[in-house]
């Protein structure tokens, strides 16, 4: 089984990546390949509908997402939904994720806006018959110690890494 765990956030300090980061680190040594994808070092165009597609950073991005049995997307909340930089990814990759499994790791400034990866994952149910892991991790800003992940944070996480590696598992086999 591969894995493929997106970090969506194009802020050099971003709490979603440390969310990203801390889920590589409890699969590390798991008996299934972990790879991250971040996506504020991968340069991808802006999607157009056209030359976008041929881009080679796409095309890279696109391989990672064919190969992965299931993703995992890590994203900052911005106005009560995921963030342009992941879902200009879904628009280059989007076609490439038909039956995979997906989950979340959020980060947002409040606590109000915890439904909002529901939108998103809709589309990609819907779109893309992916099957979305119904326990998501959501962190808000009171969630941190300072900078640093809580131990509340990295139990929440690694319930989340048990269940979802627990379900990829029995959707690939």
């Amino acid at each position: 089984m591969k894995i493929l765990i997106v970090s969506s956030s194009l802020n050099p300090d971003s709490k979603s990546r440390l969310l990203a980061q801390e889920l590589e680190k409890q699969w590390k040594g798991a008996d299934f390949e972990v790879t991250m994808l971040d996506l504020r070092e991968a340069n991808l165009p802006m999607c157009d509908g056209s030359a976008a597609y041929g881009d080679e950073n796409a095309i890279r991005a696109k391989a990672m997402v064919e190969e992965a049995d299931g993703i995992v997307f890590a994203s900052p909340i911005y106005v009560y939904n995921v963030n342009a930089a992941l879902k200009n990814f879904v628009e280059l990759t989007g076609h490439s994720m038909k039956d995979k499994v997906a989950g979340f790791l959020c980060s947002a400034g409040g606590k109000l806006s915890y439904m909002s990866p529901m939108s998103f994952a809709n589309s990609l149910m819907l779109d893309f018959r992916m099957f979305v892991l119904p326990r998501f991790v959501y962190v808000s800003a009171e969630d941190w110690n300072e900078d640093q992940l809580s131990e509340d944070i990295a139990d929440r996480i690694g319930e989340f890494a048990t269940n979802f590696a627990d379900f990829a598992g029995r959707m690939t086999d």
